[in-house]
């Protein structure tokens, strides 16, 4: 069966377009800093505050969101699920979405917005974890595809920092 391509840019706007507080990380990070590496899904932290997370519910609705479950169950997330630390991962109108309550060595939303950069995607901006903090995070997370995509991050943030 053929997928069409995931949209990471609508989903992107959705999110901003319901001003939802958010750090883009993991593979789509990576791209936006000219990683040439491939992604499968969409990976953002959230802010967990009660009115972002009604926020991000209500984007998630307009996404059509619900988790992943090979068993073909259609579950939808809730305020109370989203408010805690977990990982969320989601299927969307846009495709995968992996909403995270923290990442790395355990750092949410408040710990990465300091190392993020804001750029412009699409008709919005949007934070995005800097490149040395997403291979700190990485290192700090030690899984193998982690670890597989580490020499490729470290010699683009190597050639970014030539100019």
């Amino acid at each position: 069966m053929l997928r069409s391509p995931p949209k990471f840019k609508q989903a992107l706007e959705t999110l901003a377009h319901h001003e939802v507080a958010f750090v883009v990380v993991g593979g789509v990070a990576a791209v936006l800093a000219g990683a040439p590496i491939s992604t499968f899904d969409l990976d953002v932290v959230h802010a967990r505050d009660p009115a972002n997370v009604d926020r991000l519910l209500d984007a998630l609705t307009e996404l059509d969101a619900r988790y992943r479950d090979p068993g073909g169950r259609i579950r939808r997330p809730t305020a109370d699920a989203l408010a805690g630390p977990g990982h969320h991962l989601l299927m969307t109108t846009c495709g995968p979405v992996d909403v995270l309550g923290r990442i790395g060595a355990g750092q949410d939303h408040s710990d990465l917005v300091p190392d993020s950069v804001a750029l412009q995607v699409g008709d919005c901006i949007v934070r995005v974890l800097g490149l040395p903090a997403l291979i700190r995070t990485k290192a700090e997370a030690g899984r193998d595809k982690d670890r597989a995509v580490l020499a490729i991050l470290r010699h683009t943030l190597e050639q970014a920092q030539k100019g």
